[in-house]
This record gives C-alpha cells, sequence and structure tokens, in this order.
C-alpha cells in the first residue's frame, strides 16, 4: 500500500524529496509515519519498529542512501563527472582502518558548508557494480539495525 499510494506522492518532486528546511523534512516524515500507521496490524507499534517490519527506512536515511550511491557513481567513474570538483580522496589512507575511497574532509567554521560523514565497510566499497553496492549497503544496514 505504501509503496503504491504514498511514495510516488513524496517523491514526486526533488523540492519535497530532498527539503532544504528542517520543518518541510519533519512534514515529509510525518506523511510517512501515518501511512505506516495505516498498514493492517502495525498501528501498535514504535515507528520504528514499523519500518523495520515494512524493511524500509526513514526518508532522512533514504536521502543519505542516495547521496552515497550518486557518490560511489561518481567515485568509480560510472558518472560522466570529474570527481576532483566534488570530492578529494584523501591520500594518506596507509596505516588507516576502513577503505581505499576515504574522502578528505576540509574543517570548516560556518555552518554554511554542511557534509555528511557515515563510515562504510571495506566490502561495501569495493563492490564491483552499482546494484552490488546498493545490496552490500542494505546488509551493512542491516546487520547495524539501522531503519530509522
Amino acid at each position: 500500500m505504501y509503496n503504491t499510494y504514498v511514495r510516488p506522492h513524496v517523491e514526486y518532486c526533488f523540492q519535497a524529496w530532498s527539503p532544504h528546511l528542517q520543518k518541510d523534512k519533519a512534514c515529509l516524515e510525518r506523511v510517512q509515519r501515518r501511512a505506516t500507521q495505516m498498514v493492517k496490524g502495525l498501528k501498535k507499534f514504535t515507528y520504528e519498529t514499523r519500518l523495520k517490519r515494512l524493511g524500509i527506512y526513514s526518508l532522512e536515511r533514504r536521502r543519505l542512501r542516495g547521496d552515497l550511491i550518486e557518490t560511489f557513481k561518481i567515485l568509480t567513474g560510472r558518472e560522466r563527472i570529474d570527481s576532483s570538483k566534488f570530492f578529494e580522496v584523501s591520500g594518506t589512507t596507509s596505516g588507516l582502518p576502513g577503505h581505499s575511497l576515504k574522502l578528505y574532509k576540509q574543517r570548516c567554521c560556518t555552518t554554511v558548508r554542511q557534509c555528511f560523514s557515515v563510515r562504510l565497510s571495506q566490502d561495501v566499497v569495493e563492490a564491483t557494480s552499482v546494484n552490488m553496492f546498493k545490496n552490500r549497503l542494505g546488509k551493512h544496514w542491516k546487520d547495524m539495525c539501522i531503519y530509522s
């Protein structure tokens, strides 16, 4: 029901899918909360439990997933975009734990430039295709019990 009736409306336009203001994000999240309550037998559970039982993520988590997929495609050359215009790959990965696609993040004193920080396993980052990356990211988040 959610995928048929609610999701197309939420994803209809980019401004609604990735709002800038917190109040707009909260408004969209309330739509998904309400829609998950309408599923028969799930009304009494918490929002996180409903998400887990339905096998979906919160809208904020889905936006992050989309950003990670797009970043993966740019860094691995699957998009015709020069990755150096957006990202600076850290050259000092030797001796550090983790994977080889670590990004360098400059320190910033203002809140104008907001960056996301996500830790992924080596297995997720070394995927050979976008679908493999998506599947491994989903499994990584499932293993970490991340649904909200």
